[in-house]
């Protein structure tokens, strides 16, 4: 895929081509992980082209609305049903309980996630990822993931004052 670094050392955008808006759409759960781990956004045009959709505010909103949604139905679980067991109300059963006590830092990161300013497409993969892994905190009664950690590593990643790109 070609270099990404100037002479100097410092680190340069692919240019936008014809198709990579597409292609990062279409394989965007993987260039999702990667960007969620931490591989520049700029090593490769299609994770640039990602980082530049997840880092937009349309698409940092409609995460948002989406961890609100979450919210919604895991809150709205029967109270005897929340402890251990599915949300009844959700299409796709969602661990209520580990939802409802996360809610402080689902709140902080919905927050993050709809500010005007400008944030690493990381945080936004990571809370993305969180939304979309079946066998993750938020779906798998087998997982061991702490959910309030993982939430509070997301939303860290989506302060302002970090680099927008990071350092190769």
């Amino acid at each position: 895929m070609g270099s990404t670094l100037e002479l100097d050392g410092s680190p340069v955008l692919w240019p936008r081509r014809f198709g990579d808006g597409i292609l990062a759409r279409v394989f965007g759960a993987s260039l999702d992980t990667l960007l969620a781990v931490g591989c520049s956004p700029e090593s490769s045009r299609l994770l640039t082209a990602r980082a530049r959709q997840l880092a937009s505010l349309p698409e940092r909103t409609s995460v948002a609305r989406s961890w609100e949604h979450l919210l919604r139905v895991a809150q709205r679980a029967p109270q005897g049903r929340r402890t251990g067991s599915f949300a009844a109300a959700a299409a796709v059963p969602v661990r209520a309980e580990r939802i409802v006590s996360a809610e402080p830092a689902i709140r902080d990161l919905i927050s993050r996630l709809a500010a005007p300013l400008p944030v690493p497409a990381r945080g936004v993969a990571m809370a993305r990822l969180l939304l979309s892994d079946a066998t993750g905190p938020v779906y798998s009664r087998r997982s061991r993931v702490d959910l309030t950690a993982e939430v509070e590593a997301a939303a860290t990643q989506l302060d302002p004052a970090l680099p927008l790109m990071p350092s190769a």
